[in-house]
């Protein structure tokens, strides 16, 4: 909703998620080395990333996340700077959607503010299941290792609580659109 509404404002968005879909779907850019890596048990019939039994595999083995991190977390950040480059001349400002912007390192230091979409734990935990369909404890499992909502809202320069109706959400995100792109005008000058 957040970035969907800095979009219609007139915000350019990459999503990295996007991009990493991308990478792993049926001739994605990431799979021949995800097949070589992991073996072709975790290539779908169609050529894709088998979620479910690469959710399984690097919930539960750090040493396969990892793995799996250095073939995605470079592509996806190449793909993220290739994307903001195109995108930042017809735009007041670029948005980078990193919904593991903590965990994944260095994006800080690549961005001019960090924006964080906050909502309580159980919300959190409803969304997903919702979007993901997978039950309350693998959900509170892939939370688990993300970085905490304490960790989030540290690393924010600006925190948007989405827990209240959309007209309020709306009014903020409004309001984020105007700093944001009164901050990239001072930039360019």
């Amino acid at each position: 909703m957040v970035s969907a509404r800095l979009q219609a404002l007139g915000a350019a968005i990459v999503d990295t998620d996007v991009i990493a879909h991308a990478l792993t779907a049926p001739g994605g850019a990431a799979m021949p080395a995800i097949e070589e890596q992991f073996g072709p048990d975790f290539v779908t019939a169609e050529g894709a990333l088998d979620r479910a039994r690469m959710r399984a595999v690097v919930f539960a083995t750090p040493d396969a996340r990892r793995r799996l991190e250095a073939i995605l977390h470079p592509m996806i950040r190449s793909a993220t700077e290739a994307d903001a480059r195109r995108a930042a001349g017809r735009a007041p400002y670029v948005v980078l959607v990193i919904p593991l912007l903590v965990e994944s390192g260095n994006w800080r230091t690549r961005v001019a503010r960090v924006l964080v979409v906050d909502c309580s734990d159980a919300t959190q935990i409803e969304r997903v299941q919702r979007r993901s369909n997978l039950d309350e404890r693998a959900v509170r499992d892939i939370v688990a290792q993300q970085a905490t909502r304490q960790q989030r809202l540290a690393a924010a320069d600006d925190v948007v609580v989405n827990e209240t109706d959309l007209q309020s959400l709306a009014t903020r995100v409004e309001r984020l659109h105007h700093l944001y792109s009164r901050l990239a005008a001072a930039r360019r000058h």
